[in-house]
Formats: structure tokens, sequence, C-alpha cells
């Protein structure tokens, strides 16, 4: 799980547009850990794909997820039809 991921949760929770049965400081690792997914850390390559990337889509947070399934070969899994429209491969 990317933590461009954790961070739009946390943001989210913290704008009150996300309801979670504990803070997402807490609840994020307790799930990845139940689940078994490991954490993919926001790093320089992937960030600095973002200059790379069509304006299709404007949420940063997903244009960041875009980035590093393109550097780390990645699967992203989502509906947003507006990610299917990049390079990455996508399931939903």
């Amino acid at each position: 799980m990317s933590a461009v991921s954790s961070w739009e949760i946390a943001v989210k929770f913290g704008l009150g547009r996300l309801s979670l049965p504990s803070p997402p400081s807490k609840f994020v690792p307790d799930q990845r850990r139940l689940r078994g997914v490991e954490s993919l850390p926001l790093e320089e390559d992937a960030v600095l794909h973002v200059q790379r990337l069509p304006r299709l889509h404007n949420d940063p947070f997903d244009r960041m997820l875009v980035c590093q399934a393109l550097v780390h070969g990645l699967v992203i899994l989502t509906p947003d039809e507006l990610i299917t429209q990049y390079p990455a491969r996508t399931l939903w």
C-alpha cells in the first residue's frame, strides 16, 4: 500500500470526510499487518515522474499513485476511469 494512500486517508480523516473505527495512525498499520500488505514509501523517482504525466487527472494523490505504479511496475486497484487512461496497469 502506497504511503500516498495513507497520506490521503489521514487528510480525509482530518477533514471529517472519512470515518474510521480508530485514527489513521493506528488503523492503517493495523490493517496492513492484518492483511499482510507492505508499505510502499514515496521516493524521489516517482515524484519526479509526475512531470511526464499528461494532465488527465487533477487529483494529486491519484497522479502520484500512477507515478509509483509506473516507476515500480505495479498495478493500481481502482474503478477510476481517469486513472485507467494512463499507461499504468489497473484492476478492479
